[in-house]
């Protein structure tokens, strides 16, 4: 027994919550049609992500299902529902924005990881079924992360300062 299918259901789990949140998300702020569109976009990335990793999967023991077209939401909906708390339920779209940013930030950092983390022990493993999956899929959860990041650095001060 090994670590790699413990870490293909983390990153199958992180691929379809990123999903979810992405989407969720692009709903939430449909009126920044950059974001939406884009959020939209980025988000079939983590589809097509989990899909590969449940077909991968398969060989380690592990049986994860074909990712669904129409994902549940992942945590946002705790940090929406505490932000709206925290402005007494007012009208606070652009701080709910990055909030929603900055979530989004987060899990595909840690899918990031995840995806590191595969990449090594498929090395190790001399496993280049997995080296190959991990060197498909990454690079696009890092330019989600590098979206994210300049997301939040071109709308931080406009909102943070106009509040």
């Amino acid at each position: 027994m090994n670590g790699i299918p413990i870490v293909l259901r983390s990153l199958y789990d992180g691929e379809r919550g990123l999903e979810g949140e992405l989407l969720a998300a692009a709903d939430r702020h449909r009126v920044e049609h950059e974001f939406h569109q884009v959020a939209r976009d980025i988000a079939r990335w983590s589809h097509e992500h989990a899909d590969r990793i449940a077909r991968a999967a398969e060989p380690h023991g592990l049986h994860l299902p074909a990712p669904a077209d129409h994902p549940e939401p992942g945590p946002l909906a705790t940090v929406r529902q505490s932000l709206s708390q925290a402005v007494g339920h007012r009208q606070a779209p652009g701080l709910l924005l990055l909030y929603d940013l900055r979530a989004l930030h987060l899990a595909a950092t840690e899918n990031s990881l995840s995806w590191e983390m595969l990449a090594q022990a498929a090395q190790a493993a001399k496993d280049t079924d997995l080296l190959h999956l991990a060197a498909a899929c990454h690079p696009q959860t890092l330019r989600q992360l590098r979206w994210t990041h300049t997301m939040i650095k071109t709308l931080s001060p406009q909102l943070l300062t106009s509040l």
